[in-house]
């Protein structure tokens, strides 16, 4: 049965270097995208600890749901804030497992990667010249009034470009904790504060590793009806469970649904829930 911890695993998913530059076959096709807005495939990286008896880590759904758009790559020039996001796991049986995903952005260091990006640029480039080289007899006016779109189209490719030997290529990567219980913001706390950690100039109080330990080992699950308060990286971490008479978990911000739907929008949910319509929702 299970001890109730908080967490049952830690989990890393990224770029695997060994493996190189796979297509994401779920995203299908895109190879008509520049090779900075393709996707790639990702794989999970490491996880800890290998496994538990009461949540058999399911590393196919695991990586698919950490990172569902793949491996994204950008440059020094594009914006590489942190994103947060959250999944469930549903199993046969009807239990369900949580996960709390922080995606950030880092240097890719393995030259190999590198140099197959920029050869995915070369062969992108070449074969689009190829497809949007104007007719002979076309040249010369194009030229001359410097409005062909297939030079300003090829202008535009170009500008979201990779140079080796100008630009800086980062890659996404993801830290994971899978719960038994959906604690959102104690969870997105703990991997913000250890991302925060990771990049920050100066060392961590103690080494990572402890507080991962910590995280998967020492904190429990609070009792119903109790909080429980615990330490992060550089500051407590406070979740609560409500009691067996209270309404059931839900730890997520509802201000979230108003900006991402708007006030129509939630009043109309709220309409077809309250008079059980079936409701759908779709999202990219």
């Amino acid at each position: 049965s299970a001890p109730g911890r908080f967490a049952d695993y830690f989990v890393i998913c990224g770029l695997d270097t060994e493996t190189g530059l796979e297509p994401d076959e779920l995203s299908g096709e895109n190879f008509e995208q520049t090779p900075l807005r393709r996707t790639f495939k990702s794989k999970v990286l490491a996880r800890y600890p290998e496994n538990v008896e009461w949540n058999p880590f399911d590393q196919d759904a695991v990586g698919m749901l950490c990172m569902p758009k793949g491996l994204a790559f950008k440059t020094q020039a594009d914006s590489r804030e942190p994103q947060f996001h959250s999944f469930i796991i549903t199993r046969e049986d009807g239990s369900r497992t949580f996960g709390f995903s922080l995606t950030f952005f880092e240097e890719v260091t393995s030259k190999q990667i590198c140099s197959a990006m920029q050869t995915l640029y070369h062969m992108h480039n070449a074969e689009y010249d190829i497809l949007h080289t104007p007719p002979t007899n076309d040249k010369e006016s194009c030229s001359s009034t410097g409005d062909c779109n297939g030079t300003s189209v090829s202008r535009l490719q170009r500008f979201n470009s990779y140079d080796i030997s100008r630009d800086t290529l980062y890659v996404s990567k993801c830290i994971c904790l899978i719960t038994p219980m959906s604690f959102m913001k104690a969870c997105k706390k703990v991997l913000e504060q250890l991302h925060q950690a990771v990049t920050s100039p100066q060392p961590p109080p103690l080494p990572l590793e402890s507080y991962i330990y910590n995280i998967l080992y020492e904190v429990p699950l609070p009792p119903a009806g109790r909080s429980l308060k615990f330490s992060g990286v550089y500051g407590p971490i406070i979740c609560q469970r409500p009691s067996t008479s209270e309404l059931p978990l839900f730890d997520f911000p509802v201000k979230e649904v108003f900006e991402l739907l708007g006030v129509e929008n939630v009043v109309q949910l709220f309409t077809c829930a309250l008079l059980e319509f079936q409701i759908l929702l779709y999202s990219q």
